[in-house]
């Protein structure tokens, strides 16, 4: 079964060279107790260790079942040791972190025995060493001659085909002692029994065989074999393997026996994961807020269609650069201006016709901007004088009826009624009241501080169509001098402010609107009179500035574009310049964007709309800074985790060189050293766990009084909120560092020798 052929062994220490074996040559029975006496140094120990497969001979051959063990391989090792041979030593050598089952099944563990088969198993096995009351204890709850029963049942449980016993009654009394021999006798009634002993008084009375050695060399052999007796078996052990339950197990007792250390380095290790977790949860919260605000308030901005979309450069700049200020005596050339170019959109009657289509229920209003001028006067102390339309804007009008939508929605009423036609208007005043002073001028109201709102209320305005506003004098048009006379015509529309109102609160923070405002129907009705007018018509068939005298090079483009925009200036023109539709809420804003992508589809890019959303070009801007910061500030503190790695793996190094028996007693098992690298990497994996789960509580716990501070600055309720995804990947962040930390250590727990480790 066994069989050792001329095994040499020798250590270096240094420049010494030590022979523990010379050419020793033994076989052994299948079952029988052998017994090995000689004093201390004799080599017993290293012989047992070499049969063991925790130490290797330099020389010779070790047989197992007739099979030599020269080319064994590690996991070879792994596997005989946990499938052939049992180990009982004189310390006991048991895990002292977990129960005597927990220590007795590990070796069925390593097998990878199913949990509930091997407990059943192992508890078997205590019952027959008589431990069955204790089972649940740990091992320094025992006496001697009860661990040593443990370290028996541990040996046992495999059903190993060798039994090797060091000293097994060493440190045991005298009955105790006696106790265990003759359970070791029993057992060596169907197995080979090596025991290595100092007492000859056991080894005669309990062995079957006793072999004595001196100096490395056996010098006697009370039965030796002559030759085989019996048939070799076969080797059937298979590869051993430690799942990670089982060392993760392992790993969660050894860290419950230090609470105080663990919580210091998880606390430790959390810290860069809270000032993560806590920019993220800042960073998440003023980004919901930018989204309430998108879709609260920054929805009714308008998107936006232009005449005039885009300015580019015809020609690259100059890169070269010069100093500036600087002592010379020359000039240097520089290179001509950049020309801009304005490329226009092709807003056109087509898709106006498309526009007026829109699904009303989505938009607020819709508002067009003309270059038409509004010819406005008004009598100020007894004088008609010509008003700047400048101070007139246009409301967006509303495609529902009663004029609801965007006034309705974004103003309070603060005097009057909500203009409905084209000859009303609107006055609109900031959160304070206050309306500008040239507005205030060219109503007449005076020039008194505050002006009642029934005094506005009674305010009006004059618009003149251009037969009347114009007179022909010579090849040029004029502003008519008698504007007295066109105050009371007929012919001319009265312009009355109908309505005091005033942004919502909610709003004061979206844009300032203050001013005077006519409806969108306006420009229609002063188009419709004019393009007829005399001045249309002959601008119309003149190549210079009927007002001014400005030539137009009819034969440029140039040119061209310049006569366009004077007959639109006197109102010859019905296609706006600028729309702006304000969406009903942000799920409309993109039902719009769709609506006029559609009109896209299909069309050459000559032909297509451009539009720009406002909201969203805004909402990006303020997105892609507060993503800038986040990350800088992460990256900030993703220098604390890494910090937190070293620390781990010095830590994890530590718990190394304090897990050492371990390390040996779990070899002396046939774990292989993937399964002891396992075993811490599965502490480092806890470790981890444990850093982040209490960064994100202490984060958690962190984020009430930040909210409670913001929210008195800011007034925002919950303005830091942790994103549930980010703290799983901060859990997972914390796992991977801190693996990736105790790599080094667990590689170094994974190459201890066995021996050394048991010492």
């Amino acid at each position: 079964m066994l069989e050792l052929k001329n095994i040499t062994k020798s250590y270096k220490t240094g420049n010494f060279k030590q022979v523990a074996l010379k050419n020793v040559q033994l076989k052994f029975r299948s079952h029988e107790f052998v017994a090995i006496l000689g004093p201390s140094g004799s080599g017993k120990t290293t012989l047992l260790n070499i049969i063991g497969g925790l130490d290797h001979y330099d020389t010779g051959d070790l047989l197992i079942h007739n099979k030599s063990t020269k080319k064994f391989k590690t996991c070879d090792w792994d596997s005989y040791r946990n499938h052939c041979i049992g180990f009982i030593f004189q310390s006991y050598h048991l895990i002292h972190h977990i129960s005597i089952l927990n220590n007795v099944e590990m070796g069925l563990a390593l097998r990878g025995i199913s949990f509930k088969k091997r407990r059943h198993v192992a508890k078997e096995m205590l019952e027959k060493v008589g431990l069955k009351e204790h089972i649940h204890k740990k091992p320094k709850e025992l006496s001697g001659g009860q661990m040593q029963r443990v370290a028996i049942a541990r040996a046992l449980v495999c059903n190993p085909d060798i039994i090797l016993a060091d000293e097994p009654t060493g440190a045991l009394d005298t009955t105790t002692s006696i106790q265990i021999m003759n359970l070791i006798k029993e057992i060596a009634k169907d197995k080979l029994v090596i025991m290595v002993t100092h007492n000859k008084e056991l080894a005669q009375n309990y062995a079957t065989r006793v072999i004595r050695m001196c100096d490395g060399k056996i010098i006697s052999d009370s039965n030796p074999v002559l030759e085989l007796e019996e048939e070799p078996k076969k080797d059937k052990f298979k590869k051993t393997s430690m799942n990670f339950l089982s060392a993760l197990y392992l790993s969660f007792h050894n860290i419950r026996t230090k609470k105080g250390r663990t919580f210091a380095i998880s606390f430790a290790s959390s810290i860069g994961i809270i000032g993560i977790a806590l920019i993220l949860s800042l960073s998440n919260g003023f980004n919901r807020q930018l989204k309430v605000l998108e879709q609260n308030t920054m929805a009714a901005m308008p998107i936006v269609i232009q005449n005039q979309i885009e300015a580019r450069s015809s020609q690259e700049e100059t890169t070269q650069e010069f100093e500036e200020y600087p002592t010379i005596d020359y000039a240097i050339k520089k290179e001509k201006p950049k020309e801009v170019i304005k490329e226009q959109n092709h807003i056109n009657k087509e898709f106006l016709t498309y526009l007026e289509k829109i699904n009303p229920t989505i938009i607020s209003g819709i508002s067009y901007s003309y270059y038409t001028r509004l010819n406005v006067i008004n009598k100020i102390d007894d004088k008609v004088i010509p008003i700047d339309a400048s101070i007139l804007e246009s409301f967006p009008k509303s495609l529902k009826e009663e004029n609801e939508g965007f006034l309705s929605e974004k103003y309070d009423i603060l005097a009057g009624r909500m203009a409905k036609v084209k000859d009303e208007l609107l006055l609109v005043v900031d959160s304070k009241n206050q309306v500008q002073e040239d507005i205030i001028h060219a109503l007449g109201l005076g020039s008194e501080e505050t002006i009642s709102f029934e005094h506005i209320l009674e305010s009006t305005l004059k618009l003149v169509f251009n037969d009347q506003y114009y007179q022909k004098d010579g090849d040029f048009y004029r502003i008519n001098p008698n504007l007295d006379s066109l105050y009371d015509n007929k012919d001319t529309l009265t312009l009355k402010v109908v309505g005091i109102i005033r942004l919502k609160e909610e709003y004061k923070d979206y844009v300032d609107t203050a001013g005077l405002y006519y409806m969108n129907d306006l420009p229609f009705y002063i188009m419709l009179k004019n393009k007829d007018s005399a001045i249309v018509k002959d601008q119309q068939n003149k190549e210079y500035n009927v007002l001014t005298g400005e030539t137009y090079n009819i034969a440029n483009e140039e040119g061209q574009i310049l006569k366009k925009q004077t007959l639109a200036f006197l109102g010859d023109e019905s296609i706006p310049h600028t729309i702006q539709i304000y969406p009903k809420d942000f799920t409309s804003k993109e039902k719009i964007v769709n609506y006029l992508d559609r009109y896209n589809d299909g069309k050459k890019s000559e032909n297509q709309i451009i539009y720009k959303d406002e909201a969203k070009a805004l909402s990006s801007v303020l997105q892609n800074i507060m993503n800038a910061i986040t990350i800088v500030l992460v990256a900030f503190s993703a220098i604390s985790l890494f910090v937190s790695s070293i620390m781990i793996s010095i830590i994890m190094y530590i718990s190394v060189l304090e897990r050492t028996n371990e390390i040996g007693i779990l070899k002396s098992l046939g774990a292989r050293k993937k399964d002891i690298a396992r075993v811490f990497n599965a502490e480092a994996f806890l470790i981890g766990f444990s850093s982040g789960i209490l960064g994100i509580l202490i984060t958690k716990l962190l984020l009430i009084p930040i909210n409670s501070i913001f929210y008195h600055l800011t007034k925002l309720k919950n303005i830091a909120l942790l994103n549930p995804l980010h703290a799983l990947i901060l859990i997972l962040s914390s796992v991977g560092l801190t693996l990736i930390g105790g790599m080094i250590p667990a590689k170094l727990a994974s190459k201890k020798d066995p021996v050394e480790a048991l010492r």
